[in-house]
């Protein structure tokens, strides 16, 4: 039995874990490689296929082939196939399902206890969905890990020499799917983020993207009777799988021939590097505007300057990355094992998590993760974050009756947090009130009902026969992994309202039921 991290990444995810000489090691799948593909094709109500198979199979059966599902991860979004619904808790289960059992296979430990990496970014219904993904693929999940926590770690893991003083570090990530940029500082071992930000639809798939309507455009130029190729699943996923092959192939040469096939029509299309960067110069554009937001709010800590710039991410393997970096903040960036140093890092984790618990009485004796034994001493890291998004409650305007929201806790706060405030009722003989917990939903904090979402709400009773203006006190808390707990007390019955944040996603139940139908389907 050992401890394992996981990146679930939107295009590719990794497993890794620690070795017997304390050094994060990444378990390659059962087809030799480092990174399997998230990608699940439900081949029949009995049989799914994961990985490389699986994306192979986009191009003969594209409608039973799922990709990108990290984006729709706290969301109420089920995909049906041959019958069934599977939200994509169950659907990320499968490939989590997947690395585990490969990693067992090629590492020769079963895997039971894991930490996840999130984008930093991620909110709680994104947070719970990742956890209850691994549920139901039948993992105990210690703990959820930012990403770019798990890339600092991982660099701090590989560096070793404690000896140069503190160190600034900025994480800039352009994973397949995501994007995000983080401040940190490591002062031995110890690990502060001191500043996040990023986008949930912003990834090297966008990029691809754009690829693939150039490549169309160019086809139609040259056979304008003939019909658009993305309207034909089969030659979509061709050309969308050309185009990734095309990305990556630019990255180390200057120019790429794709041949476009549809209809029995075949054009030849010459890419070259300029020509990318011209398509997708406003992506690039995107992720450096939210860069600045974070290097603007670094200096506000006190952060000036950096000594590294990582990138991670397969992504940031495009050459116009590490260029952009450097015209607009003059930045020396270097490559960080882009595809394996998210899995690593949170293999660190891991370990660090699990000793926690184990030193911490947290869970009863027999139910203990096992901490492996490196034969070596392994001096933890202590790690410092900041809350991912802002969370506040919803108010009521007493002379217009608007409906608002307050902050009581803002993106970037240090966590642990918590923050208590007064509130007030709006009438006379007011007998109870609705708490409801808001969640900041925009890039930017806005009291705005339609930039928030409600995470959680319920009512509070009020004795009979208060004024207006009676006081009710709430509590907010949000630990260190980014769970959030609620307490609203009228003082004087002692009368006390404490949410369990729901999220809206799956219940216990339903995971419950949702791992079972898992065990019984067949993997390849």
């Amino acid at each position: 039995m050992a401890v394992y991290g996981i990146d679930l990444g939107t295009t590719y995810s990794c497993v890794a874990r620690i070795d017997d000489v304390g050094r994060p090691t990444v378990l390659r799948n059962m087809e030799g490689a480092d990174t399997t593909p998230s990608v699940v094709y439900f081949e029949s109500a009995d049989s799914v296929v994961v990985g490389q198979s699986a994306k192979d199979a986009t191009v003969l059966d594209p409608v039973h082939v799922v990709q990108l599902i990290k984006r729709d991860m706290g969301d109420v979004v089920p995909r049906e196939f041959h019958g069934r619904a599977y939200t994509p808790e169950e659907i990320s289960a499968r490939i989590l399902r997947k690395l585990v059992e490969d990693a067992k296979a090629t590492g020769g430990k079963e895997a039971r206890d894991v930490v996840i990496s999130v984008p930093a970014y991620f909110g709680l219904a994104e947070r719970d969905a990742t956890r209850k993904a691994g549920e139901i693929a039948g993992l105990r999940v210690l703990d959820v890990v930012a990403e770019p926590v798990a890339a600092a770690l991982d660099y701090g893991a590989l560096d070793g020499d404690e000896e140069r003083g503190d160190r600034a570090i900025l994480v800039y990530d352009l994973g397949g799917g995501t994007f995000d940029t983080t401040v940190l500082t490591l002062r031995g071992r110890e690990l502060t983020v001191l500043c996040t930000d990023g986008a949930k639809e912003l990834g090297g798939s966008d990029f691809d993207d754009r690829i693939v309507v150039h490549l169309v455009e160019r086809f139609r130029e040259r056979f304008p009777d003939v019909d658009d190729p993305l309207s034909d699943p089969q030659s979509e996923t061709q050309l969308r799988k050309d185009a990734e092959e095309a990305k990556k192939a630019l990255s180390f040469r200057e120019r790429y021939t794709v041949r476009v096939m549809h209809q029995g029509r075949v054009e030849a299309v010459e890419l070259t590097r300029e020509k990318v960067r011209e398509l997708t110069g406003d992506l690039l554009d995107r992720t450096v505007d939210i860069t600045r937001r974070t290097v603007e709010l670094a200096a506000e800590h006190g952060v000036s300057h950096f000594d590294e710039v990582l990138l991670v991410g397969g992504a940031t393997k495009m050459p116009a990355v590490a260029e952009a970096l450097r015209t607009q903040f003059g930045f020396e960036p270097k490559l960080h094992n882009p595809d394996l140093a998210v899995a690593r890092g949170a293999a660190i984790y891991a370990l660090d998590r699990a000793a926690y618990i184990v030193s911490s009485g947290e869970l009863p004796a027999d139910q203990l993760p096992v901490v492996p034994e490196t034969g070596l001493t392994h001096r933890p890291y202590q790690i410092s974050t900041v809350a991912s998004r802002g969370y506040g409650i919803q108010l009521v305007e007493r002379d217009t009756d608007r409906r608002y929201v307050f902050h009581l806790v803002h993106a970037n706060d240090p966590l642990p947090v918590s923050v208590t405030d007064e509130f007030y009722t709006t009438h006379a003989g007011q007998r109870s009130v609705r708490i409801r917990v808001m969640e900041q939903a925009g890039v930017e904090e806005s009291e705005e009902l339609a930039h928030n979402a409600c995470v959680a709400e319920g009512h509070l009773a009020i004795p009979p026969g208060k004024p207006e203006n009676w006081p009710i006190q709430c509590v907010y808390t949000l630990d260190s992994s980014g769970l959030l707990g609620v307490v609203a007390v009228e003082k004087e019955s002692g009368e006390k309202l404490e949410l369990t944040v729901q999220i809206g996603g799956m219940t216990p139940d339903a995971v419950a039921t949702a791992r079972d139908a898992l065990s019984r389907q067949r993997f390849s």
